[in-house]
């Protein structure tokens, strides 16, 4: 069994692995914060060079909704692949998956809400 610790290096692990792969860059850093059923990622650095040429190049809102609206459509084609990829790691059944990106920072969070808290063993101090 994992601590809490491991198991938020873990998901950091995978999440990136997820973003090189499926996004075509990985991020620069990821955090993970496991609190009770809820585990929140935090990846910064994730926009593409031509993402933020867009964001850049149209006007404010125009841009930042055409990047919002596909990076929605790609993490919900994802979606399977990131819960699976998160209940392995956790053992846990995931029910619910949140997203957002800011088009300003390029930093992305992506909630999971388990159906109850991961079990882990306490981490020695």
């Amino acid at each position: 069994m994992k601590s809490q610790g491991e198991m938020e290096a873990a998901v950091c692990d995978v999440m990136r692995r997820f973003e090189q792969e499926y996004m075509g860059r990985g991020p620069k850093e990821v955090h993970t914060f496991l609190v009770n059923n809820l585990l929140v990622v935090r990846l910064k650095g994730v926009l593409t060079a031509a993402e933020q040429h867009l964001v850049k190049s149209l006007p404010s809102s125009n841009g930042r909704d055409l990047l919002k609206q596909v990076r929605r459509q790609l993490v919900e084609a994802a979606r399977p692949v990131m819960c699976a990829m998160v209940e392995d790691v956790t053992a846990t059944k995931v029910v619910s998956l949140h997203h957002d990106i800011s088009t300003v920072t390029g930093e992305e969070l992506v909630v999971f809400t388990m159906v109850h808290a991961p079990d882990f063993r306490e981490s020695k101090m």
